[in-house]
């Protein structure tokens, strides 16, 4: 398995990049313009698929997670609380992004889009 590789000039994580001239295989920065040569020619790519319950459980633990934002401003139908976490995601059946709330009552965990 291959680690991930940072720049050395600014720390962003760095992307395989193909040299078509020298047919070689790059690590490039998307920040800066540093670039250098792969040691190994092989790129592994990991693609999760969740399902759909996974995907409700991921919803249940972000009115736990401090980097998301809050509101008061707005008030759960279920239990009546006055805090929700917020957030935007792109929904399947949708074009665009969909804003999602979470109930913050621990004991609630009820969600609902705007």
């Amino acid at each position: 398995m291959s680690t991930m590789k940072f720049c050395r000039e600014c720390n962003n994580i760095l992307y395989p990049k193909e040299d078509r001239e020298q047919k070689d295989l790059l690590y490039a920065c998307r920040n800066c313009d540093h670039q250098e040569v792969a040691e190994n020619n092989c790129v592994y790519r990991n693609v999760v698929d969740h399902s759909v319950d996974e995907f409700t459980q991921v919803l249940e633990d972000v009115a736990s997670d401090p980097t998301l934002p809050r509101t008061k401003s707005v008030r759960c139908a279920t239990c009546g609380h006055g805090e929700a976490v917020f957030f935007q995601a792109t929904t399947r059946s949708e074009d665009g992004m969909t804003l999602f709330f979470v109930c913050c009552n621990p004991s609630c965990g009820n969600r609902w889009r705007d």
